[in-house]
């Protein structure tokens, strides 16, 4: 056993948990059509697994019981027998909520036991929310609404000799906040894109290492040539708008989108969208493709759709056609002159859908 001598420094040993995480989004489509379940009844997710345990979770869309039939209420179970006692802690939020306040939130949950029987074990959330309140929030957007369920598994506590404490290591650093200032204060910037009537000044070699359109782009022998010459490079944007190409820069340096006013965002993810596929920036393409999922309706489905088929977005391209396959929407559509149009612009998607229709008719 450890000592330390008199004015020494102490013997130190550590407490730590082992433990392993993960969640899991369970997404309510057609929410209005759950709600005439009775109290108390539950409509189950799939199993999935974190830790190495299988779990589920179960959705009362009216309450588990009648002090909660005004709220929706959501309970994890493990899903399994097991052999002995799994302890995990768990929390529950709207997916659309702000990730700090969950794993905030997360932090501060209390150690649940799953005890080892041969049934499955309820952990509830009985009044996870208002539905009046879940009814009057952004996050239930077309009759559905997701909901993110983190987990932490604690398998063993483990005791450790731990270092004396001569040096206190910072937390790790936050890159995205280092690379997003880099980008606003132009230090070092050895580029200047002329779009839109502006100027915006950026770092080939960050572009590089984000896109191998921009790679190719900037760092060809004319370019190297012109830049050395020049002392920075001058790359004219044609046919692009320059708040678009800013979110751009934004996201190829933090991995993130500026803020979008609600208005507005069907619109820039469509040009988004377009411009990640013009810098083959996959995952921006595929968050423009997820947001855009929300806004298809009778008055932009075939725009919609249209854009997934030049920029080969399949799954947009199927949330598309889901919408256009329910009778009373594709009735709507047909009374708008969109059909029209699309029949000229893009024959093939015509074809396409007119073989939908006929093979829901």
């Amino acid at each position: 056993m450890a000592s330390s001598g008199a004015g020494g420094e102490p013997s130190r040993s550590a407490i730590v948990a082992d433990t392993a995480s993960g969640h899991h989004l369970l997404t309510i489509q057609g929410y209005s059509c759950t709600k005439d379940l009775p109290t108390g009844e539950k409509i189950s997710s799939r199993p999935f697994t974190v830790g190495g345990h299988r779990w589920r979770i179960d959705y009362y869309p009216n309450g588990v019981s009648s002090s909660a039939n005004s709220c929706i209420s959501l309970s994890l179970v493990l899903d399994e027998k097991v052999a002995a006692d799994v302890k995990a802690k768990y929390s529950f939020c709207l997916a659309g909520e702000v990730e700090e306040k969950q794993a905030a939130r997360l932090a501060s949950a209390t150690v649940s036991t799953f005890p080892s029987k041969s049934c499955s074990v309820l952990n509830w959330y009985s009044t996870f929310i208002k539905r009046e309140d879940l009814q009057s929030s952004k996050n239930l957007k077309n009759d559905s609404f997701t909901v993110r369920c983190d987990i932490v598994v604690v398998h063993r506590y483990l005791v450790e000799d731990a270092p004396p404490g001569f040096v206190s290591v910072p937390p790790p650093c936050d890159l995205r906040r280092d690379l997003a200032k880099l980008l606003e204060t132009e230090k070092g910037a050895d580029v200047v894109f002329e779009v839109g009537g502006e100027t915006l000044a950026a770092h080939r070699c960050v572009l590089a290492a984000r896109s191998s359109v921009f790679a190719a782009e900037l760092f060809g022998p004319i370019k190297e040539g012109n830049a050395a010459a020049a002392g920075s490079l001058v790359v004219p944007v044609e046919d692009m708008e320059a708040e678009v190409f800013k979110a751009l820069l934004r996201y190829a340096y933090t991995g993130s989108l500026p803020q979008i006013r609600k208005e507005d965002e069907d619109a820039t993810c469509q040009h988004l969208l377009t411009v990640a596929d013009r810098y083959g920036m996959e995952r921006l393409k595929l968050i423009c493709e997820e947001k855009l999922c929300k806004y298809i309706n009778v008055g932009t489905a075939v725009t919609i759709l249209v854009l997934a088929e030049q920029h080969h977005c399949e799954g947009l391209k199927k949330a598309c056609f889901k919408f256009l396959a329910t009778p009373a929407n594709l009735k709507a559509v047909v009374a708008t002159d969109a059909l029209q149009q699309l029949s000229t612009s893009c024959p093939s998607l015509m074809v396409e859908l007119m073989a939908m229709s006929l093979a829901h008719s």
